[in-house]
């Protein structure tokens, strides 16, 4: 049973020209960003930029991943094609902000025994901008976030960056009006500490779904116990459930009959049961109570 070995991919591609339009736009200000952060010698404004780079390379993951996976076709030993690029985008996108996170809170604390002097104006001009970038990317991905996993983890780290951008202007505010340059170090430390809940959520979700276990939305007694009440069926057994990528659940399961029983209409409710529950694809075993071996193959 299968609604298209594209579906997983589907969501991913209807995002694929405003993915490309963010990225372009994040890209072109990361390099602005990082030498006026130089220049002025803002830490914030550096973190932020490093934080643009992250977003930069999310998204060239993801669209990297969405561009294999649509290209990819049955047959030879990819018989799941390349679905599975999305996830690895994804989780390495979420070390990538791990390891930014880490340089900005160690350069941070470095810098609060002497904070150096920092020059204001380009830093609030630049910090404008990035903000302005990050609500058009905001805008360009909000959408699909909420159907795919790749895009959704671009997303995450364009809202922190866009949350970022306004702690710099913050920063950059104060500073040109009391000359607190310890400010500029507090608000890098800040930034730090905002992306690390957002790459551990989206590394642990992405681990989930590498070690096959079940979507924690996913009914597994329910889904059983409709699969037990189908006319003709005495057992169920080995029913296996997990994402092969965002928004393509899979099973598999073997559905025991009795003596006699027409395995046509028990596949058809099966199917129906399957879908209700979000299953996109599912392979599935009829055989019937006299059948001997199932059990010792079984894991």
């Amino acid at each position: 049973m299968s609604r298209g070995h594209d579906h997983g991919t589907r969501a991913s591609r209807r995002h694929l020209r405003p993915m490309t339009v963010a990225f372009g736009l994040i890209v072109v200000f990361m390099v602005v960003e990082g030498i006026v952060a130089w220049w002025s010698g803002s830490l914030a404004l550096l973190s932020d930029a490093g934080h643009m780079a992250t977003d930069a390379l999310g998204l060239g993951m993801a669209l990297a991943a969405i561009v294999a996976a649509d290209r990819s076709r049955r047959g030879g030993r990819r018989t799941y094609g390349l679905y599975r690029a999305e996830i690895l985008a994804a989780l390495g996108n979420a070390v990538a902000l791990f390891v930014i996170a880490g340089l900005v809170l160690f350069e941070a604390v470095a810098r609060l025994s002497a904070p150096p002097d920092v020059l204001t104006t380009p830093m609030l001009v630049v910090a404008l901008g990035g903000l302005v970038v990050n609500v058009v990317a905001w805008r360009l991905l909000r959408h699909g976030a909420a159907e795919s996993l790749n895009v959704a983890g671009a997303y995450l780290e364009v809202v922190a960056d866009l949350i970022g951008s306004v702690g710099v202007l913050a920063a950059g505010a104060v500073i040109a009006v009391t000359g607190w340059t310890i400010v500029d170090p507090l608000v890098a430390a800040a930034i730090g500490f905002m992306i690390l809940p957002r790459a551990w959520q989206l590394g642990r979700r992405a681990l989930e779904i590498l070690v096959q276990a079940a979507p924690k939305e996913m009914d597994l007694a329910g889904l059983s116990s409709q699969l037990s009440g189908i006319p003709g069926v005495v057992d169920v057994h080995d029913l296996h459930v997990w994402t092969l990528t965002s928004d393509m659940e899979v099973a598999t399961a073997h559905l025991m009959t009795g003596e006699g029983v027409d395995p046509h209409p028990v596949l058809d409710r099966a199917q129906v049961i399957l879908r209700d529950h979000g299953v996109a694809h599912a392979t599935l075993q009829v055989e019937p109570e006299s059948h001997e071996g199932c059990a010792e193959l079984s894991w």
